[in-house]
């Protein structure tokens, strides 16, 4: 395999999996939209800062992980084994 080839191989399995992430996140956020955003609450301020918009607001956790699948099963289309 050239150099170019093994690098659009990484780019694409790079892409998969950010797709799974969203995925993944997007599913826990719409089906457990309290626990998971608890789990994620921290000391950390630019965690929380992320996690605040959502806390006691589960249904737009739900919407944000609708958007997250969707927009993961979009990526995921598009990468294609060449």
């Amino acid at each position: 395999m050239s150099d170019s080839n093994e690098w659009q191989l990484a780019l694409r399995r790079g892409g998969e999996m950010a797709a799974v992430f969203m995925i993944g996140d997007g599913m826990l956020g719409l089906l457990q939209p309290t626990r998971h955003v608890e789990l994620w609450r921290s000391d950390v301020t630019a965690v929380d800062m992320l996690i605040r918009p959502f806390v006691d607001h589960p249904l737009r956790r739900r919407a944000y992980g609708l958007l997250q699948l969707a927009a993961g099963l979009a990526l995921a289309s598009t990468l294609r084994r060449r």
